[in-house]
Order: C-alpha cells, then sequence, then structure tokens
C-alpha cells in the first residue's frame, strides 16, 4: 500500500471512531430521559388518585 491509501484508511478509522463515541453519548441521554418520563408520569398518576 501506498503511504496516502494508508493515512485515508486511518482518518477513516479516526472518524469512525469519533462517530461511535457520539452514539454511545447519545444513547446514554436517551436512557436519562426515558427514565426521568416514566417517573414524572409514575408521579402525575399518583398525584391524580391521591
Amino acid at each position: 500500500m501506498e503511504q496516502i491509501e494508508i493515512e485515508k484508511i486511518h482518518a477513516e478509522i479516526s472518524k469512525m471512531v469519533a462517530e461511535t463515541a457520539k452514539i454511545s453519548k447519545e444513547a446514554k441521554w436517551y436512557e436519562v430521559a426515558i427514565i426521568v418520563s416514566a417517573t414524572l408520569a409514575i408521579v402525575a398518576i399518583a398525584k391524580l388518585f391521591l
């Protein structure tokens, strides 16, 4: 392989690693949003009936 091809592959790998990190971070916030929404829904239902 030529040096240019190796550098191109390295850049593509770096981009994929960055995208993976971004997706992982977003997935964690998604879980937090679901838990908060479920908690608020339970509190609202409890407030209606108590």
